[in-house]
């Protein structure tokens, strides 16, 4: 298994540089450049031309990638026009905030899920299961950001429930910090999660049905075990193989997706900060995010066939 692993990772690397030179060259493409909006349009253009050569930006496309690169194997990814920071250190304050509210969406999203697929396959065609058929058409129908204002709007402004901005309240310390950033994301995560939910259910579902034809569970039947025993132990082992499959691509996928959730809700992440950066054609910031990003799809794979060996033995991935 580790020599997959590593053959996988080695296998990375061309994607990897591929992935670095289209984004690099679709970042050139890109009207205008980090001065464009950001300069008193009475300075002198000569002056604004020095600038644009001091930072490089008249160099051939391939003399800044080399240099791009060769600093971003460094760790050093240049700095923000727009902040006025190092992108390593701007990416490393905001991708904490997104990594725990990712994280804390996928685990409201399989506390919801898993529940309801397994009840809808087990009581199939009952009214519970025709209930859970209509919310899972409505998390899929419904765009993430008419739902996440609405949320916003209700639970935010007229209920005062939650926070409706920021990832932590200011002044506070220790565990009051931890508490304060807790309760920063739950209105955000449980939003995400609740328009999450219908692939796994989806999944799931069709699952337990297909699994209660099948042979070994009616030998578990005739054997006299327990029907909750028969679902807990048998079904859902089963049937727990496709999402165990789709956990990598989840995890990966809400970090890449948070922009809606971080831009409506106010919410200090990376996705915020890459709608930032685009807006202002910070490209430092916009390269470094998307690579990230993209690597953190390309692990994604990886991660979900791992996931997959462990939750069945008898897979291994080749």
């Amino acid at each position: 298994m580790w020599k997959t692993i590593l053959r996988r990772l080695i296998f990375m690397i061309p994607q990897v540089i591929i992935l670095s030179i289209l984004i690099f060259l679709i970042a050139q493409a890109m009207p205008g450049d980090p001065f464009t909006g950001l300069i008193n349009p009475n300075q002198d253009p000569a002056v604004i031309e020095r600038m644009r050569e001091t930072a490089g930006l008249n160099d051939p496309w391939y003399e800044q990638y080399f240099r791009w690169v060769g600093n971003a194997l460094q760790g050093e990814f240049g700095s923000s026009f727009l902040y006025k920071l190092p992108v390593a250190t701007l990416i490393g304050n905001r991708i904490s905030n997104t990594l725990w509210m990712s994280l804390l969406t996928v685990i409201i999203t399989y506390l919801i899920a898993v529940p309801l697929g397994m009840l809808a396959g087990r009581y199939q065609d009952s009214w519970l299961d025709k209930t859970v058929v209509v919310y899972n058409f409505f998390s899929f129908a419904v765009p993430l950001f008419i739902f996440a204002l609405i949320t916003l709007f209700i639970f935010g402004y007229r209920l005062g429930w939650f926070p409706t901005s920021g990832s932590v309240a200011p002044g506070v310390a220790g565990m009051d910090r931890f508490w304060s950033r807790l309760y920063h994301m739950i209105l955000p995560s449980i939003t995400g999660a609740l328009l999450s939910t219908s692939v796994t259910i989806q999944y799931l579902r069709n699952e337990v049905i297909d699994s209660k034809s099948l042979d070994y569970v009616k030998t578990a039947r005739s054997k006299g075990v327990p029907t909750n025993r028969v679902f807990s132990r048998h079904i859902f082992r089963n049937a727990a193989l496709p999402i165990a499959s789709q956990m990598g691509y989840e995890i990966t996928s809400l970090i890449a997706g948070s922009v809606v959730i971080e831009q409506i809700f106010s919410y200090p992440g990376v996705g915020n900060l890459f709608i930032d950066s685009i807006v202002q054609r910070d490209y430092s910031v916009i390269t470094a995010l998307t690579l990230i990003l993209g690597i953190a799809s390309l692990v994604g794979t990886l991660l979900s066939d791992i996931i997959m060996s462990i939750v069945d033995p008898r897979i291994r991935i080749q």
